[in-house]
């Protein structure tokens, strides 16, 4: 395919990370895969997970890209806020969104997925371009969907 849409790259991406998650390996190996997987197929400026630790803050997980802010408080800064609301959280100019948290000033649009396993969110899946409005609709519509594979490969914690 010499120009696949958006849709169609990400209908490749979506049968590549099912074909990747493989239940004989930790959840990190799978969730540091899958982050390769997006990274390698839309080329972000970042791209990785945040996890909900034990002291209630989330703390960067498996990612690819610059270094990272390391953790993030509930609420706070576009990954924060979606662990809030537990929705999707698309941010067309970071600069604009009030309490953004900068790891990065290369950052300026930003799209954040939590990963919501038993009406918890365990973590999420957070991605930054530098471009301006880099993301809509199909970008949500199908990391939702690579999203919702998730929580079956990473352990339930009490």
């Amino acid at each position: 395919m010499a120009n696949p849409t958006k849709s169609e790259q990400y209908e490749q991406l979506l049968t590549q990370v099912k074909a990747l998650i493989d239940p004989n390996c930790s959840w990190l190996a799978n969730y540091a895969n899958i982050c390769a997987a997006i990274q390698d197929n839309f080329h972000h400026w970042w791209c990785g997970f945040y996890f909900v630790n034990t002291n209630n803050q989330l703390e960067l997980g498996p990612f690819q890209g610059p270094v990272a802010c390391t953790l993030i408080p509930y609420n706070k800064g576009v990954c924060g806020s979606s662990w809030a609301k537990k929705e999707t959280i698309l941010v067309p100019d970071v600069h604009k969104f009030e309490g953004h948290i900068a790891c990065s000033s290369e950052s300026n649009s930003e799209i954040v997925i939590p990963i919501i396993q038993n009406n918890m969110v365990i973590g999420v899946l957070d991605i930054d371009s530098i471009n301006f409005s880099q993301f809509d609709e199909i970008d949500q519509h199908y990391l939702e969907s690579i999203v919702e594979l998730l929580p079956e490969i990473i352990p339930v914690t009490s």
